[in-house]
């Protein structure tokens, strides 16, 4: 495990590193919201078609084994500093950063922020537009459905009760000041919409979505921008949980090195 300091008032983001050749792009991983990266990314930075990389796999701050400051905003865009403050730290540039659902959106927003810190882009089932806001809906949109104050004294014991047994096993980490505003920026979006900003990044571009769900909205802009938007069979919204196989090949064909 290591570590490396992201806030003026100390709090400290920390990852798990594989090594690998330095010649080659570090690999970032970044997970989800109530999530960790280890969990549901170290099978899949290990299997043999990407292996070899330098990878991180990071917990954003808030989670995981990271610090949970109750003082900080957790705004995409702050995660986003954070993680660029980590990787600075961790002397990374031009990454290969995968990112999953809420992570996905965080890596939007790093490589439109610190754009020297990101040369390749995959997204995993990411998070592109707001969502809607209601009690009882999984995820931010039902976390978002509380006022902070509302989660803290008991709203989190219903978000544990819809989040079931697996999820719950990595979100019961995270600080709940650092779910609440997650989850809540989250279903709010960013200013430009996240959408707008992952269209205009000049960087190749991947989109892993499951084969099973609605069709993508607004796939075919997507891949007029260049963003390959690929579709991963037999899986849910954790594709390098539920199709390990399938996540690691055609996450590796995104990033293969030509």
């Amino acid at each position: 495990m290591r570590d490396a300091q992201v806030t003026p008032e100390g709090a400290r983001i920390r990852w798990v590193e594989m090594p690998g050749d330095p010649r080659r792009a570090t690999r970032v991983y970044l997970h989800g919201l109530g999530a960790s990266a280890a969990p549901y990314f170290a099978a899949s930075a290990a299997h043999p078609a990407l292996a070899g990389h330098r990878s991180l796999l990071v917990d954003l701050l808030g989670f995981g084994i990271s610090d949970r400051p109750t003082d900080f905003a957790y705004t995409l865009e702050d995660h986003a500093d954070t993680v660029a403050a980590a990787l600075e730290a961790a002397e990374v540039q031009t990454a290969d950063v995968i990112g999953h659902s809420m992570g996905g959106a965080v890596a939007i927003v790093l490589a439109a922020r610190h754009p020297h810190l990101v040369g390749r882009l995959v997204l995993v089932d990411a998070a592109l537009d707001p969502v809607p806001i209601a009690h009882g809906l999984p995820g931010a949109s039902g976390i978002a459905a509380y006022t902070e104050e509302e989660f803290l004294v008991g709203g989190w014991r219903r978000v544990r009760e819809n989040a079931g047994p697996h999820w719950w096993s990595t979100m019961r980490l995270a600080g709940r000041e650092a779910l609440y505003r997650s989850a809540t920026h989250r279903a709010l979006g960013t200013e430009p919409a996240l959408r707008d900003t992952l269209l205009a990044l000049p960087i190749p571009r991947a989109y892993l979505r499951p084969e099973a769900d609605q069709p993508l909205p607004g796939a075919q802009e997507l891949a007029e921008a260049g963003v390959e938007v690929v579709s991963i069979p037999d899986c849910g919204h954790n594709i390098m949980l539920d199709n390990p196989e399938a996540f690691a090949r055609a996450t590796a064909h995104a990033l293969r090195e030509t």
